[in-house]
């Protein structure tokens, strides 16, 4: 079967040349969206890709109506591969079902990887320049007399959840947390 996507960022925009180059080359079956690609949330994008099985064809006018970033975009990619499913890209001339499909896939994920090695480092190297000047990152620690409070609190089985939350201003991911953590220590003594 052949799946066909088609995007375009917002609602005043116009489909229409994605799709009349998508027509001219043909699928069985076509998903569109007015949706902006920075969006990780594009459901009509979930639902092609879930339609696609072994053999079939995803076919999109040009890469960056799958994804903004290099990254995600080859993670896409990569998930339609291990599927067993050929990409195809109109305007980029890419088709996995060819040898040169396959090999400028091959350099995509090389350079995606080289990317995100790129960011990883530029991270490390920050990271270590604000701990040079004092400084510590990451989220500040829940204050250790309202967390215990709101353990109290919750082991009475008086309060719910949102309660506890609200009197204590302990989020409900820190408070479960701490109970896990206190139910683990119990649990290895």
């Amino acid at each position: 079967m052949k799946i066909a996507y088609a995007r375009v960022s917002t609602a005043d925009q116009s489909l229409d040349s994605q799709l009349d180059a998508l027509e001219k080359f043909g699928f069985d079956r076509i998903y569109t969206e007015k949706a902006s690609g920075a969006k990780d949330d594009r459901p009509e994008l979930a639902k092609a890709l879930d339609m696609l099985r072994e053999g079939d064809t995803f076919i999109v006018y040009k890469l960056d109506r799958l994804a903004r970033s290099t990254l995600k975009l080859i993670e896409t990619l990569d998930s339609l591969k291990k599927k067993g499913v050929e990409f195809v890209s109109l305007s980029d001339n890419i088709d996995t079902s060819t040898a040169a499909g396959k090999a400028m896939f091959g350099m995509m994920a090389v350079f995606a990887e080289f990317e995100k090695s790129i960011i990883h480092e530029r991270t490390v190297a920050g990271l270590e320049a604000a701990r040079a000047r004092g400084r510590k990152g990451g989220r500040p620690m829940t204050d250790k007399k309202k967390l215990d409070k709101a353990i109290k609190l919750h082991e009475s089985e008086e309060f719910t959840v949102s309660q506890i939350e609200e009197m204590t201003g302990v989020s409900r991911g820190s408070l479960y947390r701490a109970i896990n953590r206190l139910k683990t220590s119990k649990e290895s003594n």
